[in-house]
């Protein structure tokens, strides 16, 4: 059975990330590979919306049932 799981070295141990089904003192063999951290913090909301580009008419938000489902007739 091979598992690829990420963990963290916390200066004597390496702690898994994930739960893993073993049973205690299971001898298991590790290849090591260094995951770069993510430097990047996550971007916000804003961020994101922004970044989407939308175009609409000056009024959308306002209006926006008008657009979706159509204007109701007085």
């Amino acid at each position: 059975m091979t598992q690829i799981l990420e963990a963290v070295f916390d200066g004597e141990v390496l702690r898994p990330e994930t739960s893993i089904n073993l049973q205690p003192n299971t001898k298991v063999r590790l290849t090591i590979e260094v995951v770069e951290q993510k430097t990047e913090k996550p971007k916000s909301f804003l961020a994101t919306a922004r970044s989407l580009k939308l175009r609409g008419a000056p009024d959308w938000s306002e209006k926006i049932d008008d657009y979706l489902y159509g204007a109701e007739e007085k």
